[in-house]
């Protein structure tokens, strides 16, 4: 693999923070994605959420919910892991944009408006993430050493 993609992929400046971020960042976004994809955890699945995603204007929604369902569950185990962790936190960042500005910006920034402060939150741990890398305690650290 080329030293610089290496670098850039695997390096990682977070120390223990991004372990911090990581973890509870990754079961939240694998969760949420899991509801999306599969249906766990009273989730509708990608037929019911794609049917959402249409509803909204996100079409096609089948594949609308397939995408944003995929980059949250796999993208949440990758971060859980802290395996390909900045281009994890940069696609699950760029979901929670869509998410903010497709369905929640226009109710306001409080949650119990449904507004977009949740979303938000996830984006900015997420987007630090990608600038950060996985940390010491990640899989990234591991390859790192070993590329």
């Amino acid at each position: 693999m080329n030293a610089t993609l290496s670098k850039l992929l695997f390096s990682s400046n977070g120390g223990f923070g991004s372990l911090v971020l990581r973890v509870p960042v990754g079961i939240i976004l694998a969760a949420h994605g899991s509801q999306k994809l599969f249906g766990w955890f009273g989730g509708y699945g990608l037929e019911g959420t794609g049917q959402w995603m249409a509803s909204i204007g996100l079409q096609p929604g089948f594949l609308m919910a397939l995408l944003a369902g995929s980059a949250e569950f796999f993208g949440g185990i990758a971060l859980l892991l802290g395996l390909l962790t900045r281009p994890a936190g940069l696609v699950t960042a760029f979901a929670m944009l869509v998410a903010i500005f497709s369905v929640h910006i226009g109710n306001g920034l409080f949650m119990s408006n449904n507004g977009y402060e949740f979303a938000l939150a996830l984006f900015a741990m997420t987007a630090a993430l990608a600038v950060q890398g996985g940390g010491r305690l990640s899989v990234d650290s591991l390859l790192s050493k070993r590329l």
